[in-house]
């Protein structure tokens, strides 16, 4: 984890709008010696950062490492708390992992885990999740609501509202929402969503939010397997995209419908997330553990549940299915 000072720098170049910043006034800032600040500097020029050093007016970026860095993604990052606390890793097992340690160890709300690559990442249903290095964002965000534990689910869907809006942000591309978490292009899956809860009998003690989005995987890196219905970003828009400033939108639009939400409360989220949503209105077959259930996707209530209408006119509520579009 980055120092208090490091984490202060980096605030103050992303406020300061490309301006100069003074030795004096960054070491006033981050609450240390001139001669820290200049270490600081130094440890980032190592990192790949490059400054203009003027006399008499201080640093200013002038270009960032094409790699990715804990560094390279705070900077610019317009967040009161998700994503101020930021672990980076090269290879991890699972991001979720990680981020569920710690959580248990009272980490920060809004501690975010992101990994270059997963060797052993995961979807619902303990699926295998593909996290190939350097080509997409796999990470793991930690939230502490106050909410009863029957609310959790609703955190699935704000943060798929909230990857959809990035998205669209950044490329300009309108993907579409399945329910409950996975987001799609031209019918192929580009991001997957995994929500975990640690809770006690009563109440929430955290919940950690995996996001895994396809970003700049080519279509000669999936595997056979997932071809058919798998895309990313790259391909959907024919231009690389950069992955630092698709994860700060992430972070951003993430703490601003989160504090929504918690003002609010579902509502306003359901309605943007059904504005998203690919099955609303058409004909589905639902695939849970005790059958099938075809019908018309009606829409989603305050707890995020999936309302189908069958044949017959009867409603069912899907707590937790696998969605098949039907012709």
């Amino acid at each position: 984890m980055q120092s208090e000072i490091r984490k202060k720098m980096i605030e103050a170049f992303t406020n300061s709008d490309c301006e100069y910043l003074s030795g004096q006034h960054l070491a006033d800032i981050a609450g240390c010696s001139r001669t820290a600040v200049w270490k600081h500097i130094e440890d980032l020029r190592k990192e790949g950062f490059e400054f203009e050093a003027v006399r008499r007016k201080g640093y200013k970026i002038i270009s960032m490492p094409e790699h990715m860095t804990a560094d390279k993604i705070k900077l610019g990052l317009k967040t009161a708390f998700v994503g101020r606390n930021l672990h980076y890793f090269d290879s991890v097992d699972s991001t979720q992992k990680i981020a569920q340690a710690l959580a248990y160890e009272n980490a920060d709300e809004g501690t975010v885990v992101i990994a270059e690559e997963q060797t052993a990442g995961r979807g619902r249903m303990d699926r295998k999740w593909y996290s190939p290095k350097y080509s997409g964002i796999w990470m793991s965000i930690i939230l502490r609501p106050k909410l009863p534990i029957p609310k959790a689910p609703q955190l699935t869907l704000i943060a798929a509202v909230a990857v959809v809006q990035a998205i669209e942000e950044v490329t300009g591309i309108l993907p579409e929402i399945k329910w409950p978490n996975d987001i799609l292009a031209n019918g192929k899956k580009l991001t997957g969503i995994l929500t975990e809860l640690q809770a006690e009998s009563d109440r929430i003690n955290s919940i950690i939010i995996g996001i895994g989005v396809n970003v700049n995987t080519r279509e000669e890196d999936f595997p056979e397997d997932l071809l058919s219905i798998a895309s990313s970003l790259a391909i959907e828009t024919g231009k690389t995209i950069v992955r630092e400033k698709l994860i700060r939108a992430i972070l951003e639009e993430l703490e601003k419908l989160y504090l929504l939400y918690l003002e609010k409360g579902f509502y306003p989220i359901r309605l943007i997330w059904e504005s998203y949503a690919v099955s609303i209105g058409k004909n589905i077959t639902a695939r849970t553990l005790t059958g099938e259930i075809r019908g018309k996707a009606i829409g989603i209530t305050d707890d995020g549940v999936l309302l189908i209408e069958d044949s017959g006119g009867r409603i069912h509520h899907i707590y937790s299915a696998d969605i098949q579009l039907n012709e």
